[in-house]
C-alpha cells in the first residue's frame, strides 16, 4: 500500500520519536498484571491554561478553506476530515462527492477505505495477543508460519524473522507498493503459496527498515492462527467493538450502499472509476473501511495512553502498550527536513509498531500513518503530549488529502495551544528551599542532609563553596526564589532573582528512597545594566 504518510506529503518520509531503540525489548505476557506498588504522590501533567478546544473550533472556517482549496486544486472528488481533541470529535466536516456517477455528497458517516492506516489495527492485534500470553514478539514467524521456515536468507548470519520484526518492517523484505495494493483480495492459500515458493530478501534481517506491505499481510496470518478465527473477525471482536466502532468494515461488499464512497483517479482530465477491491489475506495491510466519525474514536483511543497515570485501565489493550506501538525503531536523522512553517527543521523518524513517530527540532512529538490504494488516500496523525489528533480521507488514487502542514502550522502558531505541563514533585519543593539554604548559607548540617555521596568526590568542598561565593558576590542579595521547573520527578531547574541579574539553578536527584542532590550547576547571567 502506497506510504504516503504525513512526512510524505512534504518534504521527507516524517516518522519517530526522540529516545530510537532498534529491537528494544518489549514487555512480554504478564507483565502489566503483576501486583506492585504504587506511589500515592506522583501527579501527572496536565493542561494549565487549557482552552484548546474553542482555540480550534475558532480554526474551523480557515481549516475548510485550506481543504477544500486543495480539493479543487488536486482534482479530489470527495473530502471528510476531522480533528479530536482528547476524546471528542471537536471539528469534522466533508465536502465534494462521494459518488460522482450517484450524485452522493461526501459526508463525516461515508465509509472511505483507509488503505495502510490499517496496519496499527493488525499491530495492536498482535499486542493483545502478546499481553494475553499467546505469543512473543521474539518468537520466530515460522513458529506459527511453517512455510516461513524454507526461506532463502541473504546472509548467513541474518536471524531468523520474528514478529518483532514484521511489526517494525526490519524483516528486510522490499518495498512493494504498489505491487502489494493489487494482491489486497487473494485468499489466505495465496499467501502461504507466495512463501512458500520463496520471498525476495532486499536487506539481511533486521539491518534496517524498509516498508513492506507483505510483512503486516504476514502478520494478519499469525493472529489466524493463535486466535483461531480469521484475522478480521479478531480485530473486529477486540479492537472495533470495544471502541464501539460500529461503521467500520472489511469488505466493501458489506458496506451500506448509502455510506460506501467510490474511488476513483483523475486521467485525461476526468475521473475515471477504480476497482473497489475486496477483502482478502492482504486485509491486514490495508482493507479497512471507515468514516470520520467511526475513526476519531481510534484516534482518541490513542491519545487517551497520555500521560502515564494510575486511572483505570480498561481498553481494548492496556495504555502502556498503546505507548509502546508509539515507541520508534531503527530512527533516521532528516537533516534537512523542514517544519511546518516550511523552515528548516531536522527531524527523527522511525517506524514503531504499525504506525509512524517523529520528533522535531523543536521538541515536537507526533505519530500517525497515511494510507494510499487505487481510488483512495488517507491520513492520520496525533500529538500525544497536546491531546490533539487530526484525520481525513478521500477517494482519489494515491492521494494526500489535505495540506497538512499548512494545517498543523495554523493550529499550533495561530491557536497558540499548550501541551501538559508536569506538577512539581514534593521532593523537588522540598530540595529546591534546601538547596536555596544551601547556596545562601553552605552550613555543614544542610550538607548532610541533602548532598549525596558523590558529591565532594566529583569536586572537593572548598572549591564548590568558592565558586558559589564568587557567584553571589556578582549577582548581589538575593531577592526572591523562582518557580521549579522540573524535568521529571527528580531533577529539575529555578531562578534566583538577585539584586544584579538572575542565578540559574539546576540540580538532579539519586535514585535512592531518600533522593539527595548528585548535581548542582549554577550560573550567573547579570542585568544589562550592571555588567
Amino acid at each position: 500500500m502506497k506510504n504516503t504518510s504525513f512526512i510524505s506529503f512534504f518534504v521527507v518520509l516524517l516518522s519517530v520519536v526522540s529516545a530510537c531503540h532498534p529491537q528494544r525489548g518489549q514487555q512480554e505476557a504478564g507483565d502489566l498484571n503483576v501486583n506492585r506498588r504504587v506511589s500515592e504522590n506522583y501527579l501527572p501533567p496536565v493542561f494549565e491554561h487549557d482552552a484548546r478546544v474553542d482555540k480550534i473550533r475558532e480554526l474551523e472556517p480557515a481549516i475548510r478553506e485550506l481543504i477544500e482549496d486543495y480539493s479543487v486544486s488536486r482534482h479530489i472528488p470527495g473530502v471528510a476530515y476531522g480533528i479530536v481533541v482528547d476524546n471528542q470529535l471537536i471539528l469534522a466536516s466533508a465536502s465534494g462527492s462521494g459518488n460522482i456517477e450517484l450524485d452522493r455528497p461526501a459526508t463525516i458517516r461515508s465509509s472511505f477505505r483507509i488503505a495502510s492506516m490499517t496496519k496499527s489495527f493488525t499491530a495492536m492485534a498482535i499486542l493483545k495477543l502478546r499481553d494475553e500470553g499467546k505469543l512473543s514478539l521474539t518468537d520466530p514467524a515460522a513458529t506459527y508460519i511453517p512455510e516461513m521456515a524454507g526461506l532463502e536468507y541473504l546472509t548467513e548470519d541474518s536471524p531468523p524473522i520474528t514478529i518483532a520484526n514484521l511489526l517494525t518492517m526490519t524483516a528486510g523484505f522490499p518495498e512493494d507498493n504498489p505491487w502489494g495494493d493489487r494482491q489486497l483480495e487473494e485468499p489466505d492459500q495465496w499467501l502461504l503459496d507466495l512463501i512458500t515458493g520463496g520471498l525476495s530478501f532486499s536487506e539481511p534481517t533486521s539491518y534496517g527498515y524498509e516498508y513492506s506491505n507483505t510483512g503486516y499481510a504476514i502478520l494478519g496470518h499469525i493472529i489466524s492462527v493463535v486466535a483461531g478465527i480469521p484475522f478480521q473477525d479478531y480485530i473486529s471482536e477486540n479492537i472495533l467493538v470495544p471502541l464501539h466502532m460500529e461503521h467500520t468494515y472489511w469488505e466493501v461488499d458489506s458496506v451500506p450502499e448509502e455510506q460506501l464512497v467510490q474511488g476513483y483517479r483523475w486521467e485525461d482530465d476526468q475521473w475515471k472509476t477504480e476497482p473497489m477491491l475486496h477483502d482478502g489475506s492482504y486485509g491486514a495491510m490495508g482493507g479497512l473501511v471507515t468514516s470520520i466519525e467511526d475513526f476519531s474514536k481510534y484516534v482518541s483511543f490513542h491519545l487517551s495512553a497520555w500521560p502515564p497515570r494510575s486511572d483505570p485501565d480498561n481498553g481494548p489493550v492496556k495504555r502502556a502498550t498503546l505507548r509502546e506501538m508509539q515507541t520508534p525503531q531503527f530512527c533516521r536523522l532528516y537533516a534537512g527536513a523542514t517544519g511546518w512553517d516550511d523552515q528548516p527543521c531536522a527531524q527523527m523518524t522511525g517506524y514503531g509498531f504499525g504506525l509512524r513517530i517523529t520528533e522535531d527540532c523543536n521538541g515536537m512529538t507526533f505519530a500517525g500513518h497515511g494510507g494510499a490504494l487505487p481510488g483512495f488516500g488517507s491520513n492520520y496523525i496525533f500529538f500525544p503530549e497536546y491531546g490533539i489528533g487530526l484525520m481525513a480521507f478521500c477517494n482519489l488514487t494515491y492521494t494526500s488529502p489535505w495540506p497538512l502542514e499548512e494545517i498543523v502550522n495554523i493550529i499550533f502558531n495561530q491557536a497558540d495551544v499548550e501541551k501538559r505541563s508536569l506538577p512539581v514533585s514534593e521532593i523537588l519543593l522540598e530540595r529546591q528551599m534546601q538547596v536555596v539554604d544551601l547556596i545562601r548559607d553552605w552550613d555543614g548540617e544542610t550538607e548532610h542532609e541533602i548532598l549525596a555521596e558523590n558529591f565532594f568526590m566529583d569536586r572537593s568542598r572548598d572549591h564548590r563553596i568558592a565558586e558559589t561565593r564568587e557567584i553571589l558576590e556578582r549577582a548581589g542579595s538575593i531577592l526572591s526564589v523562582g518557580a521549579m521547573h522540573p524535568e521529571n520527578q527528580l531533577r529539575g531547574r529555578f531562578d534566583l532573582t538577585a539584586a544584579h541579574g538572575k542565578i540559574h539553578v539546576f540540580f538532579t536527584l539519586t535514585p535512592e528512597k531518600d533522593p539527595k542532590v548528585q548535581q548542582l550547576s549554577l550560573s550567573y547571567q547579570p542585568d544589562n545594566s550592571t555588567e
